[in-house]
């Protein structure tokens, strides 16, 4: 709901619990009221009416305060925006009205030939704000900075940082520490969302999982970008954010040429990290995910049971055993293409390779068709093998720098997707290749960071940053409309392509390539703080683990924490007896049973990973769904039982596993205890309103 004062210059949008606040003073400066909980437009009038802070010697009295900091004139935080002409560097705004559509409002200013418009929009207890930048004058403007949003928090002693940190193989682990005064800075340089940071904060002060307030924003976008959180000298708290990881260059906007900041999303809460997690859960659901409410099918993936030796009879085998187990989606991984034996070769080459693949790829898929299953394929269109057809065509379509080497990682180079030819091959080759085979599934790699985003005779480079992402979405959208009936899955060796801009274009992610289960337990609570199970995929793989650390574990184990996602079996099929796959299949017919609570239930984290029993929740209208594992029994204690959440008090719940009755107010205030004992032993456990 939007509400406006009645001179037109303070604006009030609420959710279900919370509102945002905004006032436009008499002298033309935009100044932050309130975010928090709800409140009525009286009471921003009220808050705008508050005297200013005193007066201090060398402090600016806009810093901390305005709701959208530019440079120039009497500021010293950190700008959100930061311009330059050929005549001066810097604005000096006037604002020129606002517009009220619906659930948006957009307020307009104008600065010397640029246009600068704010956008709003509150979905939920979400705010969603980005901004406009249009060149209205007649010379370039450079773009020297414009970050989608500038957040201001109330004034609180001793605030708490949350962020999700990391590298390959270990994404999203949850960090929490004190805020300091001076700046927090976390983001991407690398050309992608990264590994080593998710783009999302979150701020408290005393808050638990399920109590306390919580301040969070999460940034819509796929490339470098940068999160700023500063407590300034008067200890007041602002984050901004967007796109970019420095104030080198952003954009240099032609006459007539504008640019839309990626969406910045804000979420308050009074429930805790929990309370705050499921309302992200929500949104996301609701906004973000396509076909959200489509439960995503279990799959096979072929990597670590073939790597690049794929072949069409093995692959079929493969897929017998897969249906057998009861998977509903198999999925070749790379090598089914051009000259790709190793990684050395065949990126960009995007057809079958003949010998592996005679006849194409629609035998095989009508074959995993004919089983009862879905298929899919893995491709990484953005690079290419210098050891490829593509790239001994056209050197030229790859991003570098004149008279530099062209730096390779894992043998590959980036193509230039924002050239017009780069993206009109592709499309021509993907979309000829989604339409030679029933193809229903589309893995979307991207294993490399951009190291010389360049192209020869280009005025400013730069805008490669960006524009790179504009075509990737621009393609991947061009691709669902094409293909209706298709599903992509964002990956970038793992988790380094995770956050709201690749989100609402694909139905789930791949969070990280360490398939151990019990390493996962911590990536997986991690990654929950912000995002859903919906669209977490995460494998159950071979024991010993052979990809990271050997690590032996039971069955049990690697598949109960693979269940609290998109449940999917990686592992070399063709090697496990006949008792392991009968053991699969079991977990495979539960998982179905439980997976509309797990993928669109509310959350609830009963115990993080970090000690030796850790469990989650979910409930959906009448059911509940717990996991739990015990990473190592010690001198025989009994598991501590589980206090659930989300129950009604006054009901009562039957345990499916066991048959017995509980009562709601008892399971809620002294627990549940989990049949657990011994090393990596973990359990499922369904509850049913009765």
């Amino acid at each position: 709901m939007l509400e406006i004062g009645a001179d037109g210059r303070t604006w009030l949008l609420s959710g279900p619990t919370s509102s945002y606040g905004l006032r436009l003073t008499g002298g033309g400066e935009l100044l932050h009221l309130h975010w928090g909980p709800r409140i009525a437009l009286a009471d921003a009038e009220a808050l705008a009416a508050l005297p200013a802070p005193p007066y201090r010697p060398f402090e600016s009295p806009l810093d901390g305060r305005e709701e959208y900091p530019v440079e120039g004139g009497p500021r010293f935080t950190r700008p959100a925006l930061s311009v330059r002409t050929e005549e001066r560097r810097g604005t000096e705004w006037v604002f020129e009205a606002y517009e009220a559509d619906g659930e948006e409002l957009r307020l307009r200013f104008t600065d010397d030939g640029l246009a600068i418009t704010l956008h709003y929009r509150m979905r939920g207890d979400v705010v969603e704000r980005w901004v406009t930048l249009a060149n209205t004058g007649p010379g370039p403007v450079e773009l020297l900075r414009a970050d989608s949003a500038t957040w201001t928090l109330p004034e609180r002693d001793g605030w708490r940082l949350s962020q999700l940190h990391g590298r390959w193989a270990a994404e999203s682990r949850l960090v929490r520490s004190p805020l300091t005064y001076g700046e927090k800075v976390i983001g991407s340089r690398r050309g992608h969302t990264g590994h080593q940071h998710l783009p999302w904060v979150a701020l408290d002060v005393d808050a638990t999982e399920e109590h306390g307030e919580v301040y969070g924003c999460a940034l819509a976008w796929s490339g470098t970008w940068r999160i700023a959180v500063a407590q300034l000298p008067d200890a007041r708290v602002q984050i901004t954010g967007g796109v970019g990881y420095d104030d080198s260059g952003l954009l240099r906007l032609a006459a007539g040429e504008a640019f839309v900041a990626p969406v910045f999303a804000g979420l308050w809460s009074d429930g805790g990290h929990g309370g705050a997690s499921r309302a992200w859960h929500a949104y996301q659901r609701a906004y973000v995910i396509p076909d959200a409410d489509r439960d995503r099918p279990v799959l096979y993936n072929s990597w670590e049971a073939t790597g690049f030796d794929v072949s069409e009879e093995q692959q079929a085998a493969l897929a017998r055993r897969a249906a057998a187990i009861g998977v509903e989606l198999f999925v070749v991984d790379d090598g089914w293409f051009g000259a790709r034996t190793s990684d050395r070769a065949g990126l960009g080459d995007w057809s079958p390779n003949p010998d592996r693949f005679p006849s194409g790829l629609k035998p095989l898929a009508d074959h995993v068709h004919a089983l009862g299953m879905q298929f899919g394929i893995w491709v990484e269109p953005e690079m290419v093998n210098p050891d490829s057809d593509l790239y001994r065509a056209h050197p030229d379509w790859v991003q570098h720098q004149k008279g530099r080497k062209r730096t390779e990682f894992r043998n590959q180079l980036v193509l230039d997707l924002a050239r017009d030819d780069v993206r009109e091959y592709l499309w021509q080759q993907l979309d000829g290749l989604l339409s030679s085979a029933p193809i229903d599934y589309v893995k979307w790699d991207f294993n490399r960071c951009f190291t010389d985003a360049g192209r020869p005779g280009e005025s400013y480079p730069q805008r490669l940053w960006v524009d790179h992402v504009r075509a990737l979405y621009a393609l991947v959208d061009r691709l669902r409309a094409a293909h209706p009936t298709v599903a992509f899955e964002s990956c970038s060796g793992g988790g380094g392509r995770v956050d709201l801009g690749v989100m609402s274009r694909t139905d789930q992610v791949w969070t990280s390539d360490n398939t151990d289960p019990l390493d996962r337990l911590a990536i997986q609570h991690g990654f929950s703080q912000i995002h859903p199970a919906r669209v977490m995929a995460a494998w159950v793989t071979d024991s010993p683990n052979t990809q990271l650390n050997g690590r032996v574990s039971a069955p049990r184990f690697r598949f109960v924490s693979a269940m609290a996602g998109v449940l999917g079996v990686g592992g070399d099929l063709m090697e496990w007896s006949e008792e392991e796959l009968a053991e699969a299949r079991d977990w495979v017919g539960l998982y179905k049973e439980i997976r509309p609570v797990v993928q669109r239930g509310e959350l609830y984290r009963l115990r993080p990973p970090a000690g030796g029993l850790s469990a989650v929740q979910y409930v959906l209208d009448e059911q509940a769904v717990v996991l739990a594992w015990l990473q190592a029994q010690h001198y025989g204690e009994p598991v501590a039982p589980l206090r659930l959440r989300g129950l009604d008090p006054e009901a009562r719940y039957e345990c499916r596993e066991t048959g017995e009755v509980h009562r709601g107010a008892v399971l809620l205030h002294h627990g549940l205890r989990a049949a657990l004992q011994g090393d990596f032993d973990a359990t499922v456990i369904r509850l049913r309103r009765i």
